[in-house]
């Protein structure tokens, strides 16, 4: 008859409505509606009419009171995958990125990868991490937990910071203040989330409700954000290109910052920007930094870097200065040679960069997001200045999966000579100077010992090395519990890939100790704006949210220029 497509016992549960539950296909009622949702010429036996559904469906569509009870079908063993092709109804696959797009696992495959995982295994792991995350910000909905915004206090190191307003020890602050001359900053890295990746990765959102992810509600929201945090010195990345021309430099000008932009050198239209407050700093120098080589395989990405000198306008010596760098690193977890490539570039570049005329280097800040994560060797040379990589297998650089696919062992060297960067990541010419007045001054003193020199540089062949001496603003884990600090958070996982790092003065108490000092004076870190955990987060159902407009939190710290 009138429903003779349909199977006998699904005809008899009449007005109940059927629904697919799988945990790898859910039909998950937060995200947009599939625009193939279509019958082919039949209809349920509720519904005497066709139902037209657009693309647009309303993200926040729930189950009418007349669909029937929900026990009766949820505990039935009807299955829609047995009769997708005669009812047309069909359910996107979480490993689509979107509608029409390839599978993931399919694009790993063309782009001739290692991957030694099989798609099963791979769409399971992932399947599980998005419905755990789906089901705790669904429990946190459910709940009504995630009302107003998630506050993040100010964790202070230095009775001195300004913002802390509270004098401790007097006496002792006092008589260093006077042999120093110090002039106090914030920072701010921040990833803004590209409103074009985000579309080409809407499965990462699918937690997320619809309205929320629009350019037009999230700009007003991160531009409240930074107006709020109030940084003297603004890191950010995915910054899309059209956005930032239209929209975004106008914005931050009328807030009284500069802004220096670098777009990726590739077709996705998005890239890195540093800001400052012209009342605090003036431009000395602003230096891109491209890491596609065409004459070089290894470097066939698009990333990019961008490295600031400034000259602070107060308290401060004529000749002070110091280097911002930005930079957001390949994300391919099974890419570390790219990785640790593409870091070394922005180094050199900034070894460049910051020499002052004693020859020490000003100090240094360096924001972005690594796609690494606390603890990986990428994140332990960043802060001790030194990686033996042999025998490292390439996806274990970043330390972003717990069993990593990519299992071929780095190369030795890393990188082809023809890129002109030494191990010590400082460009080959730069370095050949600094190794022949090194070596005049050997031969004058010690002559015999030559060629022990050379052989100890070819045994070190396998070493990466940078001169300096680098601490992160953020501890990565809580004190008190051991949870771990969080600055992104989506469907698909909740970690830490961004940083601040900074070149420490002698007496920061904070800073991590035992790289050598080749800085004149240095910084001190004042406070910082304190990261939340995974379970925070999801209490404002994730990132983006109704304030938090990005997939990342905003990272920021308050300095002290210190010269001595």
């Amino acid at each position: 008859g009138r429903h003779s497509m349909l199977p006998r016992h699904v005809q008899r549960l009449g007005r109940d409505w059927i629904t697919h539950w799988n945990g790898s296909q859910i039909l998950t009622l937060n995200s947009p509606v599939s625009s193939c949702m279509r019958w082919a010429g039949h209809y349920p036996p509720w519904a005497s009419f066709p139902l037209p559904i657009s693309a647009d469906f309303s993200a926040n569509w729930r189950f009418p009171p007349f669909f029937g009870p929900w026990r009766q079908f949820q505990n039935s063993n009807w299955h829609l995958d047995n009769y997708t092709q005669s009812c047309c109804f069909h359910l996107p696959n979480p490993s689509m990125k979107s509608e029409g797009e390839e599978p993931l696992t399919k694009k790993r495959r063309l782009s001739g990868q290692d991957d030694t995982s099989t798609p099963e295994q791979e769409t399971d792991l992932s399947n599980q991490q998005e419905v755990s995350c789906l089901s705790v910000a669904q429990n946190e909905e459910k709940h009504g937990s995630k009302k107003g915004p998630i506050k993040r206090h100010w964790e202070y190191f230095c009775q001195q910071s300004k913002t802390m307003k509270i004098a401790e020890n007097k006496g002792s602050d006092q008589s260093s203040t006077e042999s120093e001359a110090t002039f106090d900053f914030t920072v701010m890295s921040y990833n803004i989330l590209s409103q074009n990746l985000l579309e080409d990765n809407s499965h990462l959102y699918r937690h997320c409700r619809q309205r929320l992810l629009f350019w037009t509600y999230r700009f007003p929201n991160i531009l409240q954000e930074i107006k709020e945090l109030d940084a003297d010195v603004l890191c950010l990345q995915e910054v899309q290109e059209d956005h930032y021309r239209t929209e975004i430099k106008s914005s931050l000008e009328s807030l009284g910052y500069h802004c220096e932009y670098k777009m990726r050198t590739g077709r996705k239209p998005d890239g890195c920007a540093i800001c400052f407050k012209t009342s605090k700093f003036s431009l000395i120098s602003s230096t891109p930094v491209e890491f596609f080589r065409r004459d070089i395989p290894l470097l066939d990405r698009d990333n990019v870097g961008l490295v600031l000198l400034l000259r602070p306008r107060f308290h401060c010596k004529a000749s002070a200065a110091i280097c911002i760098a930005n930079t957001h690193l390949l994300y391919n977890p099974r890419r570390g040679d790219i990785k640790l490539t593409q870091l070394a570039m922005l180094l050199a570049e900034i070894a460049s960069v910051a020499p002052q005329k004693d020859g020490s280097f000003c100090p240094i800040i360096i924001c972005g997001d690594f796609n690494s994560v606390p603890g990986s060797p990428l994140y332990r040379f960043i802060k001790e200045g030194k990686l033996n990589y042999e025998g490292l297998a390439i996806g274990k650089v970043s330390g972003q999966e717990q069993f990593p696919r990519g299992q071929r062992i780095l190369s030795i060297p890393i990188w082809p000579k023809k890129l002109g960067i030494s191990q010590n990541c400082v460009y080959e010419i730069k370095q050949q100077q600094k190794e022949e007045n090194a070596g005049e001054k050997l031969e004058a003193e010690k002559p015999d010992n030559t060629q022990e020199i050379v052989i100890a540089s070819e045994k070190l062949s396998s070493k990466l090395r940078h001169h300096f001496k680098l601490s992160s603003v953020y501890s990565h884990y809580f004190p008190e519990t051991g949870i771990p600090e969080v600055t992104t958070c989506h469907s698909r996982s909740a970690v830490t890939v961004d940083y601040i790092f900074y070149s420490a003065a002698n007496d920061d108490t904070v800073a991590q100790p035992g790289a050598e000092d080749s800085f004149c004076g240095g910084l001190k870190l004042l406070g910082r704006l304190a990261l939340l955990t995974e379970k925070d987060l999801w209490t404002v159902n994730g990132l983006p949210n109704e304030t938090n407009s990005s997939d990342h939190l905003p990272l920021l710290a308050e300095f002290r220029l210190i010269e001595q």
